[in-house]
């Protein structure tokens, strides 16, 4: 027993270390639309915080983990009692009660995961501008963002992203479904033009559509008039 808490007590360090250290150097670096110091930060610093993390854990358990009590010696009362180490009742409970946290926000955020139904899918969007309104010469103009849960995701145009439906221009875009959520939305910016947002009517689970669905204009007050369309995609 004292060696599996001992074990739990230097994995919750690392992870902690590991995690702390990867978010502090994402706090510090500001946003990253793109996720690159994201990924740099957990996988080429974060290591550093784990190990560290790790003794730490170690160390605590050792510390406060174990406690010493007087034992009487079986040879003669005037003998100085020696003291035999035990394991801390709260910090035991700590550490199991911290374990059973992490795991079912694992075994959650596996669940919400699309990987359990129909694998990797792809959110094809389409966005139809009014009569008379020009495309933006070049992509860099254009940021779709992707809402889903609590997270953001920058969509991808495709080389063909500049399209048309009859005498009006069109953009095309994708991006990757990542979560099990009821909260999706499609945002738009381009220049001179105020962002709009759509919500993305799907089920928390959904299964690929068979087509588009139909024009549907911003949420809110919009004086674009921009209309967008999805249809989803999957692997199986």
């Amino acid at each position: 027993m004292r060696f599996i808490l001992g074990f739990l007590s230097g994995l919750l360090g690392a992870l902690a270390g590991w995690a702390g250290l990867a978010a502090l150097v994402v706090m510090l670096a500001g946003p990253d639309r793109d996720g690159g110091i994201a990924m740099g930060a957990f996988f080429d610093i974060g290591p550093i915080g784990g190990v560290v993390g790790l003794i730490t854990g170690i160390w605590l358990f050792l510390r406060f983990g174990l406690v010493r009590v007087p034992q009487p010696s079986a040879e003669t009362s005037d003998a100085a009692p020696h003291r035999a180490a035990r394991l801390s009742f709260p910090f035991a409970v700590s550490v199991v009660l911290i374990v059973a946290i992490l795991g079912w926000w694992g075994w959650y955020e596996l669940i919400r995961s699309p990987d359990l139904s129909h694998g990797f899918m792809t959110l094809h969007v389409e966005f139809r501008l009014p009569a008379g309104m020009n495309l933006p010469d070049k992509a860099e103009d254009v940021h779709i963002e992707i809402e889903e849960a609590s997270g953001y995701a920058e969509a991808m145009l495709p080389p063909n992203w500049r399209a048309h439906d009859g005498e009006r221009k069109a953009i095309i875009a994708t991006a990757s479904l990542m979560y099990k959520t009821r909260h999706r939305a499609v945002s738009l910016t381009l220049p001179d033009v105020p962002t709009q947002r759509w919500l993305v009517d799907l089920p928390s689970d959904p299964d690929p559509t068979p087509g588009f669905s139909p024009w549907h204009l911003a949420s809110g007050p919009s004086q674009a008039k921009i209309e967008m369309h999805f249809r989803l995609s999957a692997d199986r």
